[in-house]
């Protein structure tokens, strides 16, 4: 049995595996998210098996707990993680530390080398509408600061071709996420959003829109 929590919009509901960072899906109700999160568990396996992690994609969709759920906003809506639950507020064992930094990493790695192999235009949606590569690279990169951020970092945008910079900020979270296991409550009050959140929706994001390159490449 497989634990998830739902965050709930007023149109869209994601399915989150608090165990597995980036293993989230949404879809237009509870029973399309839970379906849709089955359906990436595949894709997800091998995430896990880049990081060294046993993960069975058939045995972790046989059933789904849900041990949670909370209420989104309108960024939910729009097509983010957006709201923290209850129980990402427990204290970060070492061990679940390095767990998640490794798959943080991993989800950065994959969306980076998806990126570098997929051609610079990519399949528009029946409207025409849709990003190329570049700006895909360009808004995943940008969003690591408002990650950082949420951990309580100081961190400035940067343009998005300054790999350096990117490398510093992902180096900075993942020394965040480690650096919180043990830390008493007080000390983690500086972070605005928990790690375990942080290193969900940073996972999430990457692996999102690199799965979002490799289904709008042309035959």
């Amino acid at each position: 049995m497989t634990e998830v929590y739902l965050e709930a919009g007023k149109r869209k509901v994601f399915a989150c595996a608090p165990r597995w960072p980036g293993w989230c899906r949404p879809g237009r109700g509870e029973e399309a998210a839970l379906a849709a999160l089955a359906a990436a568990a595949p894709r997800y396996a091998e995430v896990c098996a880049r990081a060294g992690f046993a993960f069975d994609p058939v045995e972790a969709v046989a059933g789904f707990e849900v041990l949670e759920r909370v209420t989104g906003s309108a960024t939910t809506d729009f097509g983010a993680l957006d709201v923290a639950p209850a129980l990402d507020g427990e204290p970060v064992a070492v061990q679940e530390a390095q767990q998640l930094a490794t798959l943080i990493e991993t989800a950065w790695g994959l969306f980076e080398q998806t990126a570098a192999l997929a051609p610079p235009v990519l399949r528009k949606g029946p409207r025409g509408g849709g990003r190329d590569r570049d700006e895909i690279v360009a808004h995943v990169r940008e969003t690591e600061v408002l990650h950082a951020r949420m951990l309580g970092l100081r961190e400035r945008p940067f343009p998005p071709q300054d790999v350096a910079a990117v490398e510093r900020v992902r180096a900075r979270i993942l020394a965040e996420i480690r650096a919180g296991a043990g830390r008493p409550p007080e000390e983690r009050a500086r972070s605005r959003r928990p790690a375990r959140f942080v290193a969900r929706r940073t996972a999430w994001h990457s692996l999102d829109h690199a799965w979002e390159i490799l289904d709008k490449q042309e035959p």
